[in-house]
């Protein structure tokens, strides 16, 4: 999925991030459960917080990182309501690759 985050253009949102990682259980078990716990979000409802956070992704402000060497970085806090009726805080975090100067989706977890 592409979407255009505010003041930094088109990024790539790899629905791969959510079912290989973020989303299953297998692989994270306590973000999976976070995210089950917090917006009743599991594995088969990648593409429902895929959509999520490109809907609200620019209503809220990103914030600068250090770069560590392969390209400018920042994270994204967002308040979401999830399936299930409750809101959470979601960290997003990004990457302008240095040599691409592709904009991606390194990592998404609940943030407590």
């Amino acid at each position: 999925m592409i979407i255009e985050i505010a003041g930094y253009g088109k990024a790539i949102f790899l629905k791969e991030k959510l079912t290989q990682y973020a989303l299953n259980p297998l692989k994270d078990r306590h973000k999976a459960a976070a995210f089950h716990a917090a917006l009743g979000y599991q594995l088969q409802d990648a593409d429902a917080l895929a959509h999520n956070v490109a809907a609200h992704i620019n209503h809220f402000k990103p914030i600068e990182k250090p770069d560590n060497g392969y390209g400018k970085r920042f994270q994204i806090l967002m308040t979401l309501t999830g399936k299930n009726g409750k809101t959470a805080k979601v960290m997003t975090a990004w990457i302008e690759d240095k040599d691409t100067g592709i904009i991606r989706l390194t990592s998404i977890y609940v943030k407590e």
